[in-house]
């Protein structure tokens, strides 16, 4: 594993820290490597019950690093049209190594210690929960420095806070804490700055004491849900539903609900 990236497994919960604290997490083609790899170890784990993503020393993620960016605008100004078609695949798969979060089966909380800024940010909503601090700065500031919004941004914000903030916070680029964000739903709770990590973990532990394969069809289904109709999805639940129906889990599961006592999931 790269030194640009920790990984740390606590039973059926994995722990990934971005790790350059000094450079405040900011994200280069080296910790995007780093994190592709690891993120495809994980989705080939079919023990794994919840990841938990989170940054190491003050801040959760800076954002893309502003060597890379400058490299980047410096091509484009140098020679606009030719350049473009690079610039465009280089930054679509710049895109495509942090967004492999999303290739996780199992669900994915992002603790979001400090400051999660522009791809930084981009990057937590690309998990499926989030934890910040009460106090943490958080923003997509791509226009502010004049730059279209990228790795995801303008997909996933409508999806979690809907249309109107969407537009308000990308149109002005401007920041907010985790306490505002977790009112508009960008967050599901802000909590004490030293509480991030353990909250996280916490929801990551009360996630793996449920089933893990219906846990890992419910992500199934929330992802595909927005570009259905409800009758494809009415299948789609009946078809994974009738999977689970046939689970050790679910025969676990009834038993210790006819038992009084918590179910222990083998997820089979």
């Amino acid at each position: 594993m790269s030194e640009l990236l920790l990984a740390e497994r606590d039973g059926d919960v994995a722990v990934l820290t971005f790790n350059d604290p000094e450079r405040r997490n900011a994200m280069t083609r080296a910790m995007g490597e780093a994190f592709g790899t690891a993120v495809t170890e994980l989705a080939r784990d079919d023990s794994l019950r919840c990841v938990v993503l989170t940054g190491a020393g003050r801040a959760f993620c800076a954002g893309g690093d502003l060597g890379m960016i400058q490299d980047q605008t410096d091509a484009g100004r140098a020679d606009p049209g030719a350049a473009r078609r690079g610039i465009r695949d280089t930054m679509r798969s710049f895109y495509g190594l942090f967004l492999s979060v999303r290739a996780i089966a199992c669900p994915t909380v992002a603790a979001l210690n400090g400051a999660a800024v522009g791809a930084g940010l981009c990057v937590a909503l690309a998990c499926d929960m989030r934890i910040a601090s009460e106090v943490a700065k958080l923003g997509l500031n791509f226009t502010r420095l004049g730059l279209h919004p990228g790795m995801g941004a303008t997909w996933t914000l409508p999806r979690l806070v809907g249309p109107a903030h969407a537009a308000e916070l990308l149109y002005t680029g401007r920041t907010l804490t985790g306490a505002e964000a977790a009112r508009i739903g960008l967050v599901n709770r802000a909590v004490p700055a030293a509480e991030v990590l353990p909250a996280a973990q916490e929801l990551a532990r009360e996630i793996a004491a449920a089933a893990p394969l219906a846990n890992r069809g419910v992500k199934r289904a929330l992802a595909r849900s927005a570009g259905v109709t409800l009758d494809d999805q009415l299948d789609f639940e009946a078809d994974v539903q009738a999977e689970t129906f046939a689970s050790e889990d679910a025969r676990e599961g009834l038993a210790a609900a006819r038992g009084r006592r918590a179910p222990k999931f083998s997820g089979h």
